[in-house]
């Protein structure tokens, strides 16, 4: 980045001509209120000192243990700029699986490598959870498709919805290149989700390998699997790339480079935000001016959510892919010293100007309890003409409008907000968009004195669903062995020494009555929770 390209400060707004992004505060910091760390706002919050976030940040990026519960570096920034990652050998790993990403993708893209000899795929089917959905999810309807193929998601262990995406690809099962995602090869929604479409595939007679990509840890049970049966490739999800950081890692490249969108343009975004967020100067860094922003409206406590309003229908799913990033990075109980602080940077947000219509009323004349980011792009990306619908107006020139008037009208109550604009939305400005986020979090992090690389919440609500599981096959055995008799799901759970999940018991057991093929009936109404379960005799 050359000097002319260097971010930065003019008033209360911060510039980062590299990738020709713009930050407005102008209605966030009240006049002549100095973002800056030592300084206090009119509510009385005292910025604090950046210099040990950014040494944190530093000491991250050269290879720090970040998550000490699994003795972990976190290296996504490596991703966009592999001659920073602390070894030659992950330099390389990096380099080499970028370049298999894009050979692969450009085999498929031009068709010679299909599911057959003379066959091309037409779809690619994505089968992930949370950050390894979200972020090809987020690219996939953010940057139009130029390789004609068409993408669908697995992300969740509906049946309904299995069947559902299964039936509207339809007879193109035949063509479709199916990723999954999973890092241990364990996680039970993206198995899920493999089997059912490994159940359509072998019901239509395809044989899976055929048409299945792994992309998964070294070693995993997914990765031996693939392996094993011959699958179509595999490609690498290193422990150091948390999941919500993945989208410039394999998970995220590999269905962008199939859709035929620029990768290196993308990567590159990413690493020109990266190089721009480094800058130890508060004023003129982004994501520190970001950082001190969200600290300023919540005054280093959960006090208030972040509503993001990005104005173009193609961020529509900004808002959620921020919600994993921020929410589970910030989301904690304890912070750095063991003390209970119960952190977290609440995120919700639709799009402009549809928000308008719906929840501004609140964001108005309601509670206090947020601040808001716009989201909106100078150029537009049409391929049609201007359409004038009132002389010397277009649709665009609307969108503009609200976007600055909804701003205004929220200053007017007093309510904070700032205004992110970018150039146009395309790869590049994506991966800005995606490095910026992830800098403001880490330095957040580091103001409020927590971990945001570990998620043991996360790992809690996982731990207790299979505690649910372990209720229901305890349940199922027990009728299995007293078939003809029924009792209520409280008897039922005392019976497997349960009496205190007799609630969850009763969910379960109407679960299973509900769907008859699972061989629980139900005496008694369906609303009743004293009504009684078994197994027939």
């Amino acid at each position: 980045m050359g000097n002319d390209d260097r971010p930065m400060a003019r008033g209360r707004f911060v510039a980062v001509p590299a990738c020709g992004f713009l930050l407005d505060f102008s209605t966030f910091w009240k006049e002549g209120e100095a973002p800056q760390p030592g300084t206090t706002t009119e509510e009385g919050v005292r910025l604090p000192d950046l210099d040990p976030a950014f040494d944190a940040m530093a000491a991250l990026e050269a290879g720090a243990i970040a998550n000490p519960d699994e003795n972990r570096r976190v290296g996504h920034y490596w991703l966009r700029a592999p001659g920073l990652a602390p070894e030659p050998e992950l330099t390389r790993a990096i380099e080499e699986t970028r370049d298999r990403v894009l050979e692969f993708a450009a085999r498929v893209r031009e068709g010679t490598l299909g599911p057959a000899p003379g066959a091309r795929f037409e779809q690619v089917l994505h089968v992930g959870i949370g950050g390894s959905a979200l972020g090809p999810q987020l690219a996939a309807d953010a940057l139009p498709a130029r390789s004609g193929l068409a993408i669908d998601f697995l992300d969740n262990t509906d049946p309904e919805g299995f069947e559902r995406v299964l039936g509207r690809i339809g007879d193109r099962l035949e063509r479709t290149l199916v990723l999954v995602v999973s890092k241990s090869g364990g996680t039970p929604e993206t198995r899920n989700g493999m089997e059912a479409v490994r159940a359509a595939l072998l019901a239509r007679g395809l044989e899976p390998a055929r048409h299945l990509v792994a992309i998964t840890g070294e070693g995993s049970a997914l990765d031996q699997r693939a392996r094993e049966e011959g699958w179509v490739a595999t490609f690498p999800m290193w422990d150091w790339v948390g999941g919500r950081t993945s989208i410039t890692s394999a998970v995220g490249l590999l269905p962008m480079a199939l859709l035929g969108h620029d990768v290196p343009a993308f990567l590159e975004g990413a690493r020109l935000v990266d190089e721009a967020t480094r800058l130890r100067d508060p004023a003129a860094n982004p994501a520190a001016q970001l950082a001190l922003a969200w600290y300023a409206a919540t005054g280093g406590r959960a006090r208030r959510a972040m509503v993001v309003l990005p104005y173009l229908d193609r961020l529509v799913l900004f808002s959620r892919y921020l919600q994993q990033l921020v929410m589970e990075s910030l989301g904690k109980e304890k912070d750095l010293a063991g003390r209970v602080v119960h952190q977290g940077l609440t995120v919700y947000g639709n799009k402009g100007s549809t928000d308008q219509h719906a929840y501004v009323q609140q964001l108005r004349e309601g509670p206090d309890d947020f601040f808001c980011v716009f989201v909106g792009a100078r150029e537009e990306m049409t391929e049609a003409p201007p359409l004038e619908v009132e002389p010397a107006v277009t649709p665009g020139d609307y969108l503009l409008g609200f976007l600055l008037g909804t701003r205004r009208a929220l200053a007017e109550a007093g309510r904070r907000s700032l205004l992110l604009s970018i150039p146009r939305l395309d790869e590049a400005a994506l991966g800005g968009l995606v490095a910026l986020f992830e800098r403001t979090v880490g330095l957040y992090a580091s103001l409020v004195g927590i971990n945001a690389y570990h998620q043991p919440g996360v790992e809690a609500g996982k731990k207790a669903a299979r505690g649910v599981l372990d209720l229901q096959r305890a349940l199922l055995a027990a009728m299995g062995r007293a078939p003809g008799r029924f009792a209520t799901a409280g008897e039922w759970a005392r019976e497997v020494g349960m009496e205190d999940r007799a609630a969850e018991a009763f969910w379960v057991l109407a679960h299973l009555a509900a769907n008859p093929a699972r061989g629980v009936r139900r005496e008694g109404e369906d609303t009743d929770p004293a009504a009684r379960f078994g197994v027939p005799g």
